[in-house]
């Protein structure tokens, strides 16, 4: 069962919307729609842990080619013998991923990435929890950075599920949240995915942890707390919202 949006607010990103269509994720990250993921595709606008999101990373039988598949968000280490494990390994922090067993092997040879055309993060004030919307100011999708995991359940079945790695939030986004999604440059995609990459210093360094990234907020309904919802009306700006940030 996914998690309430309450169950999350210390974490960071908790709920984010994949809504373009997969032929043009295909386009955008040079990768290629597997036929299973390609048949069960669809838009949604209030992705929550335990949700299948889209997933770009390498094909293990042919290093040159990217693929576009499914995971479940949150991760599930291989030697975990309950999934239910993955449930709050939804985000994994880039200060300590290397290290902590979760995360440790992920972080040096399973790197991906996560399209996203946005994230939620709910800014507190004057008593109250402001639902904004955040994405880039010209409206590429995001390239967040993720970690998978390969796990097989008591019937010899792989299940692979990710996790979106953190960072503390940079410039004007420190008034939203202390933390924010990570995301690769387009152009960094390769080696964030080449496995043979695997030195925790040289994986960090694919990482821009200092620039403040160009995306815009925009303040929208608190229909977006309730993970039943689910259409494009949750990321309509408000009009009179009360503050805006």
């Amino acid at each position: 069962m996914n998690p309430s949006v309450s169950g999350m607010m210390g974490d960071m990103c908790g709920r984010y919307v994949v809504a373009t269509p997969y032929r043009q994720m295909e386009l955008d990250f040079q990768a290629v729609a597997g036929d299973e993921f390609a048949a069960g595709y669809a838009a949604s606008y209030n992705v929550a842990p335990t949700d299948p999101v889209p997933v770009v990373w390498q094909r293990r039988e042919d290093e040159g080619e990217r693929l576009l598949g499914a995971a479940r968000w949150g991760l599930i280490p291989y030697w975990a013998k309950d999934p239910g494990i993955g449930v709050r390994a939804f985000n994994a922090r880039i200060e300590s991923a290397a290290e902590k067993p979760m995360f440790r092997d992920s972080f040096a040879k399973r790197r991906c990435v996560l399209p996203a055309d946005g994230y939620y993060e709910w800014k507190k004030e004057a008593g109250r929890k402001q639902p904004l919307f955040i994405h880039a100011e010209n409206g590429r999708q995001l390239a967040l950075a993720g970690l998978y995991e390969r796990w097989i359940d008591p019937e010899g079945r792989p299940l692979f599920s990710v996790s979106v790695l953190t960072g503390p939030a940079l410039g004007r986004f420190t008034e939203i949240h202390d933390r924010m999604p990570l995301t690769i440059a387009r152009d960094t995609i390769d080696a964030w995915l080449d496995r043979d990459v695997r030195d925790a210093d040289q994986v960090r360094s694919l990482l821009d942890l200092a620039t403040v990234p160009a995306w815009a907020a925009r303040p929208v309904g608190p229909e977006v707390g309730n993970v039943r919802n689910n259409g494009p009306e949750l990321i309509r700006e408000l009009t009179d919202p009360g503050t805006l940030f």
